[in-house]
Formats: C-alpha cells, sequence, structure tokens
C-alpha cells in the first residue's frame, strides 16, 4: 500500500470518527428522536400513545432565576468551562455543570400538559454565553457564581483564567417540543392547580425516556424525517 492510499484511509478513519461522535452525541440524538416522532396536538394523542407534543411553558412552582443572565425560568442548564494548557496542547476542563427545574406545564390553546417521569433526556438551546480571560474580567454575576461553587476567575499569580460560560433557559411562554406517553388525569389527582382541569400526564413509555427540547428545528408542527 502505497502512501497517497495510506494518507487516504487516515483521512476517512478521521471523518467516520467525526461523524459517529456527532450522530450519537446526546444533544444530536435528542433533536433526531423528537424530529422524527409522529406529532399530535393534546386533545389528538390516544391513552398510552407515544407521540410528539408542542406547547409553551407555563410557570407552576415559583420560577427560578437562572444564575448568570438573572432570567425568571421554569429550568436552566450551566455549563463552566476553563481554557487548559499542558505544554503545546490545551483543552477545556468543565469545572461547573449545574442542571435546575421547577415544577412547569406545556399549554397547548387551553389545554395543558405535564411531565412526571425520573428518565427526562433534555437538550436545552445554549442562548446565554459568557467569556472572561486574559483582557477582560469577569463580571460581578459571574464571579459571585463561580464563588459559589469555590472557584475564583484569576490564579494563584493574579492572571485571569481563560473561562467560558453557557446557559440555556426555559421560560415562560417559550415553546418546548416533548415526546413521551400521554394520558388525561384530573389535574388535582396530580398535585396540580384545580383551575388547570384536565391535564394530559406525559411519561415515558416502559424501558424508555422522555425527551425534551427547546430547539427551533424541533418544535415544528410536522412529522418530518431526516
Amino acid at each position: 500500500m502505497n502512501n497517497p492510499e495510506i494518507i487516504i484511509l487516515i483521512a476517512c478513519a478521521f471523518l467516520l470518527i467525526i461523524f459517529l461522535s456527532w450522530y450519537f452525541n446526546k444533544n444530536t440524538v435528542i433533536k433526531r428522536k423528537l424530529k422524527r416522532a409522529t406529532y399530535r396536538r393534546f386533545t389528538e394523542i390516544r391513552r398510552g400513545e407515544l407521540a410528539k407534543l408542542v406547547g409553551k411553558v407555563q410557570f407552576i412552582d415559583e420560577p427560578l432565576r437562572a444564575p448568570l443572565s438573572g432570567r425568571t425560568c421554569a429550568y436552566y442548564h450551566v455549563v463552566v468551562e476553563q481554557r487548559v494548557s499542558n505544554g503545546k496542547n490545551s483543552h477545556w476542563k468543565t469545572l461547573i455543570e449545574e442542571e435546575r427545574s421547577c415544577k412547569f406545564a406545556l399549554r397547548e390553546g387551553s389545554r395543558y400538559a405535564y411531565i412526571r417521569s425520573e428518565k427526562v433526556k433534555s437538550y436545552v438551546v445554549d442562548d446565554a454565553k459568557y467569556k472572561s480571560g486574559l483582557w477582560e474580567d469577569a463580571s460581578q454575576q459571574l464571579e459571585r457564581y463561580l464563588n459559589e461553587h469555590g472557584i475564583k476567575s484569576v490564579s494563584s499569580l493574579g492572571f485571569n483564567k481563560t473561562i467560558r460560560y453557557r446557559e440555556g433557559v426555559l421560560e415562560e411562554n417559550e415553546e418546548v417540543a416533548v415526546l413521551g406517553t400521554g394520558e388525561w388525569h384530573n389535574a388535582m389527582d396530580l398535585g396540580l392547580p384545580p383551575q388547570l382541569e384536565r391535564v394530559l400526564l406525559v411519561q415515558s413509555p416502559q424501558d424508555g425516556v422522555v425527551y425534551l427540547s427547546d430547539s427551533p428545528d424541533t418544535v415544528k408542527h410536522s412529522d418530518a424525517r431526516f
């Protein structure tokens, strides 16, 4: 085998690794599941049917305050990473990964759905991004958040660390897609406010999980495949 053939094989193997890493990435899997799922309106879903529902976030509990942006939300996911150098190489080291949610429903017109499952895989778009480093100090909000987790934005020598911050939230009235099985219940039987009346309970199918995302290409009301 001559050198050009070896180079081509190495290049193909490298591209295959990149494709497989993307294809089986958690966020890609969640988006693919939701995009391929059968879409149903709340009133159309049959008892125990597995389908994709799309609704707008409605707070039930006292909402959360996102730690980086200060936005009011039902859910937030935060990732903080520091650039670490080792000789000629460098990589991003995760310092903090935090995920929190309060009780919320999804609304479609006058109907409501409520997710109850310990097996939820979510992909919430990181729509707030920040950074701090050599020429940019961390803001008071970012510094406070780091300190709450026992971390400082400066090194022991007083130089700023190179840090990036990502935050994704579910805000009130934001459209969200969810894939699970549905069954109608009285709101009070689910521990929800009685004014919601009948609520579609969304749960994970047997031996499965509930998928949830606010990514724009997952909330489309279609059965599109790719």
